[in-house]
């Protein structure tokens, strides 16, 4: 299992939005990267991962779960190189961690949200994830393998 960061600018698609998804989720569709695009496929049922607000609030302010794996994305009007999973909320971060908090943390610095900053669904290692869970004030961070 592994983990993810999935960014969105809050006008496109909200933490709000996602949360209203519901149980069933939602397809996180529009990525047009071919790295963003072989990470979705390379995602298993259950893996966690950030939702992070790009260019409005630079910050991480909830955790989804991956609950169905990669297929055709629906807003790709057929062309079939274009993959998207469904994601739906898992919970808040109760203390959003922005951007500015992990470039400051010598913890961080490989990071794919620090070294690569346009891709929109990156890798997040263990020790990270369970770190910023930690500096977002989550006691028992929900797991990939739950």
């Amino acid at each position: 299992m592994a983990y993810w960061l999935y960014k969105s600018e809050p006008s496109a698609w909200s933490w709000e939005q996602q949360k209203a998804a519901g149980a069933k989720g939602t397809e996180w569709t529009g990525v047009r990267n071919y790295l963003a695009r072989n990470n979705m496929r390379a995602m298993k049922i259950g893996d966690k991962g950030f939702f992070y607000h790009s260019n409005e609030g630079l910050e991480i302010v909830g955790i989804v779960e991956v609950c169905a794996l990669s297929h055709p994305d629906s807003s790709a009007k057929g062309d079939p190189k274009w993959d998207c999973v469904d994601i739906r909320a898992v919970m808040d971060v109760p203390k959003p961690v922005t951007l500015k908090e992990i470039k400051a943390n010598s913890k961080f610095e490989k990071m794919a949200l620090v070294t690569s900053m346009r891709l929109s669904v990156q890798p997040v290692m263990d020790e990270e994830y369970l770190e910023i869970c930690r500096l977002g004030g989550i006691d028992k961070p929900p797991r990939s393998s739950d």
